[in-house]
C-alpha cells in the first residue's frame, strides 16, 4: 500500500505553531465574534488569512479542530452553505478540495469542525456525533485518490502553497475515523443506501468509482468486502465486458456473439442490475442490439419474470419506442425503471399507454429544457432525459427523494401518484413540461402554479431526479398557495392541504397531536388511541391499509433531540419475521436510515422491507407520530386498546421530542 504519511512537494512546515500566532488567530476569532452580524464580513478575512498561516505547520490541522466550536460561534460560516452542516453534500466536498484557496480553507475549516463533533470534542446544536462520523466516511471515501496520490499541477497552480492541504486534512481525518474502516465502511454504507433503491444513483456510482480507481492502482491495497461486487455491477458486470474493454470494443465483441453468447450476456446484465440496482452502460448497447438482431432475448436482459414478459409483448410497440427514446450509454439507469415499470404490470391500466405514448412525443417547453440542462450532460436531449426520469419514477416509485430541498410534501406527492394514480403523475409530467404550469383545484377553486406565489423553497432545486425538475417547482408553489388559502382557518391547515393535494384516498378524517398555537402535546392519549383504532390490525378488525396515507412525523437525532417537522406516507401495517408489529413507510429524506434517539432507529433492510421502505415497531413509530389521516366511517373500538401500552409510547415521547411541550396540566390516561 502507498504510504500514505508521505508529502506533497509543497508540504506543511514541521516547526509547531508558534505561540504568538495561535495568539493572533484566538484575538481575529474573538473580534469576529464580538462584531455585529452586518460587520462580519470585514472580520473574516482576518481570520481566514490567520487560518492559512496557521494550517501551514505540521500541528496546524489540530490548532484548528481545537477551536472548531469557537470559529463555528464567532460566524465564520455565517451566510454560506456550510453554515447548515445537516445539509452538507459529501460529493461536493470534491469540487472545494481540487479547488482554489478560499474555498479549500473554508472546507477544511467544516471537516474539522465534522471532526471534533465526530470526536466528542463539540456537541453540534444541529448535528449529532453518528452523522459527523458518516459523513467523514463519505468525505474519505469520494475522496480516496487524494489521499493515496500526489497533487497534479492544476492543483498546484490553484491552491499554490496549500496544494498539500487536501492530502493532510484527508490523512488527518482517516487517522482519527480509522483506516482500516474506510473502505469496510463505505462498501456497507453503498450497499446499503442502494437496498433503498433509489432514483438517484449518481453518488452511489461515483463513490463505486473512487474505489474502483484505487482497487486498480497496484500500490494501493483495498480488501473491503463486497468491492469487488460494486465495481463489477457498472464497469464489468458479465463475461465479455469483464475487464471494462470500453463501449466501442463491446460493439465490436457484440457483433461476433452467437445467440447463446448472447443469452448469457443477457441473463448476466440482468442478474447485475436486480442484485444492485445499479446498470453498467454496456448494458445499453447489449439492449439496443438486442433490438435490432435478438428481439426474443429483451426479456432476459430486463430480468423480467411471467408478468413482466406478457406486459412486455401485449406492449411491443411501446416498449420498443421507449427503449429508442431513454436507453443510452448516459442514460442506463432507464433500463432497471423499465424493467421495474413492466413488472408492475401498470400498462395493464387503460390510461397509461396512450399517456406514455404522449410523453414520447411531448414537445417540452424551454423552461423544462433549462431546468434538465441542470441534470443532464450536454449530449443527451433533454427528452430523453426525461424519459429517462419517468421510467425511473414509473418503477421505482419508493425511490423518490426531495433533495437538499424543504420540499418534502411535493416529493411525497409523486410518490404516491407513481403508486397510486400512475396516469396522474403523467399528467402533472405532461403539463410542468410542455406547458410550464400546472393546475390544481383546492375545493373546487383552481390554483395555478404560474400564478401562485413562492413556494416552499427558496431558491429552485439542483439536486433532483428528471421527473422532480420539472415538476416539484410547480407542486412547491401550489402547495404554499394552498397553504395560503387556509390562512385564518382554526387548526393545522394539512386537514385540508392534504386530501386536495394528494388525492382522494387521503382519509377526510384528521388528528394532531399537538396544539396549532402553543406547539404543546395536546390529548396524547386520544392521538394514539384513534392511530392504534386506525392502523393497527390487532384494532381495526385486521383490516389493511387499501391506499397509503400521508402523515406527519416529529424528526429527532441520534440524542432525541427535535430536530423539525417532516411528510412521510403511510404504506401498511404487518408483523415481521419475529412477529412484531410495524409500520413500513416511505420516507422523501434521500436516505430513510435514520437513528431517532433512545434507541428508535429506522430499520430500511432485513426487518420484511421492500425496496424502498423504511420501518419501525408500531409503538416506536407511534411515539414519533404528530399528525395522521384516517376514514373517520371505518374505526376500531378505541377502548380496546391497553393504558399499559400507551403508557410506553407516551413516555417514548416525553422523553424525546415532547419533552419540552408538556402542557400544564398533567396529561390523564383514559380508562380502559
Amino acid at each position: 500500500m502507498t504510504d500514505v504519511s508521505s508529502k506533497d512537494s509543497n508540504e506543511s512546515s514541521d516547526t509547531s505553531t508558534p505561540a504568538h500566532l495561535i495568539d493572533k488567530l484566538d484575538q481575529a476569532v474573538g473580534l469576529l465574534e464580538a462584531a455585529r452580524d452586518f460587520a462580519k464580513a470585514g472580520k473574516l478575512p482576518r481570520v481566514l488569512d490567520t487560518c492559512r498561516r496557521v494550517l501551514l505547520h505540521h500541528d496546524g490541522l489540530s490548532v484548528i479542530e481545537a477551536r472548531a466550536e469557537a470559529l463555528e460561534n464567532a460566524g465564520v460560516f455565517l451566510g454560506s452553505d456550510w453554515a447548515a452542516p445537516q445539509h452538507l453534500v459529501a460529493p461536493l466536498s470534491r469540487h472545494a478540495l481540487t479547488g482554489g484557496v478560499d474555498i479549500l480553507l473554508i472546507e477544511t475549516l467544516s471537516d474539522l469542525r465534522l471532526l471534533a463533533v465526530a470526536r466528542g470534542k463539540y456537541r453540534h446544536p444541529l448535528i449529532s456525533a453518528e452523522y459527523a462520523n458518516q459523513y467523514l466516511t463519505q468525505i474519505l471515501a469520494i475522496n480516496l485518490d487524494l489521499l493515496f496520490n500526489p497533487a497534479d499541477e492544476a492543483r498546484r497552480l490553484h491552491q499554490g502553497r496549500l496544494t498539500f492541504l487536501p492530502h493532510a486534512l484527508l490523512e488527518h481525518l482517516a487517522s482519527h475515523i480509522g483506516y482500516e474502516q474506510i473502505v469496510d465502511k463505505l462498501i456497507g454504507e453503498i450497499w446499503r443506501v442502494l437496498e433503498q433503491r433509489p432514483i438517484q444513483t449518481g453518488p452511489a456510482k461515483q463513490m463505486i468509482t473512487r474505489i474502483a480507481a484505487c482497487q486498480y492502482d497496484p500500490e494501493i491495497a483495498l480488501t473491503g468486502a463486497g468491492a469487488d461486487r460494486l465495481v463489477s455491477s457498472l464497469f464489468g458486470p458479465t463475461r465479455a465486458s469483464r475487464e471494462d474493454p470500453g463501449l466501442e470494443v463491446y460493439q465490436e465483441r457484440l457483433a461476433t456473439m452467437d445467440e447463446m453468447t448472447l443469452q448469457t450476456e443477457a441473463s448476466g446484465f440482468a442478474r447485475s442490475m436486480h442484485d444492485t440496482g445499479l446498470v453498467s452502460a454496456y448494458h445499453t448497447l447489449l439492449l439496443l442490439h438486442l433490438l435490432e438482431h435478438q428481439e426474443n432475448l429483451l426479456a432476459d436482459a430486463l430480468g423480467l419474470s411471467s408478468t413482466g414478459r406478457d406486459c412486455m409483448l401485449c406492449y411491443r410497440q411501446l416498449v420498443h419506442a421507449l427503449i429508442h427514446q431513454a436507453v443510452t450509454p448516459q442514460t442506463p439507469q432507464s433500463i432497471y425503471g423499465l424493467a421495474l415499470m413492466l413488472e408492475r404490470g401498470i400498462l395493464y391500466q387503460a390510461p397509461l399507454a396512450p399517456a406514455l405514448w404522449r410523453q414520447l412525443r411531448l414537445q417540452l417547453c424551454p423552461e423544462a429544457i433549462n431546468r434538465l440542462a441542470l441534470v443532464s450532460l450536454p449530449d443527451v436531449p433533454a427528452e430523453t432525459r426525461l424519459m429517462e426520469g419517468v421510467l425511473c419514477m414509473l418503477g421505482q416509485p419508493l425511490g423518490v427523494g426531495q433533495g437538499n430541498n424543504p420540499t418534502c410534501q411535493s416529493a411525497r406527492a409523486l410518490s404516491m401518484w407513481s403508486c397510486n394514480d400512475p396516469d396522474y403523475l403523467l399528467q402533472m409530467v405532461a403539463w410542468a413540461a410542455r406547458d410550464d404550469e400546472i393546475i390544481m383545484h383546492f375545493e373546487g377553486q383552481p390554483v395555478s402554479s404560474r400564478l401562485a406565489g413562492t413556494g416552499v423553497a427558496l431558491a429552485a432545486p439542483i439536486d433532483l431526479d428528471p421527473v422532480s425538475m420539472v415538476v416539484v417547482p410547480h407542486l412547491d408553489r401550489i402547495y404554499a398557495e394552498m397553504g395560503r388559502l387556509c390562512i385564518g382557518r382554526v387548526g393545522d391547515p394539512h386537514r385540508w392541504i392534504n386530501p386536495e393535494f394528494h388525492g382522494w384516498w387521503t382519509g377526510r378524517g384528521f388528528r394532531i397531536g399537538v396544539d396549532v398555537q402553543t406547539g404543546l402535546l395536546l390529548e396524547t392519549e386520544t392521538f394514539l388511541r384513534h392511530f392504534y383504532a386506525s392502523y393497527h390490525p390487532f384494532y381495526n378488525g385486521n383490516q389493511p391499509l387499501i391506499h397509503p396515507q400521508p402523515a406527519g412525523i416529529a424528526v429527532t437525532d441520534s440524542a432525541a433531540r427535535f430536530i423539525g417537522w417532516h411528510a412521510v406516507t403511510i404504506l401498511r401495517v404487518g408483523l415481521d419475521q419475529e412477529s412484531v408489529m410495524r409500520v413500513y413507510f416511505y420516507n422523501p429524506n434521500n436516505d430513510s436510515g435514520q437513528d431517532w434517539g433512545n434507541g428508535v432507529v429506522v430499520s430500511t433492510a432485513g426487518q420484511g422491507e421492500r425496496y424502498g421502505e423504511a420501518s419501525l415497531p408500531f409503538e416506536e413509530f407511534a411515539s414519533r407520530l404528530y399528525i395522521f389521516h384516517y376514514d373517520p366511517l371505518e374505526h376500531g373500538v378505541l377502548a380496546a386498546i391497553s393504558a399499559e401500552e400507551l403508557h410506553r409510547v407516551i413516555a417514548m415521547i416525553q422523553g424525546s421530542w415532547g419533552e419540552s411541550r408538556l402542557p400544564e396540566t398533567p396529561m390523564q390516561m383514559l380508562p380502559d
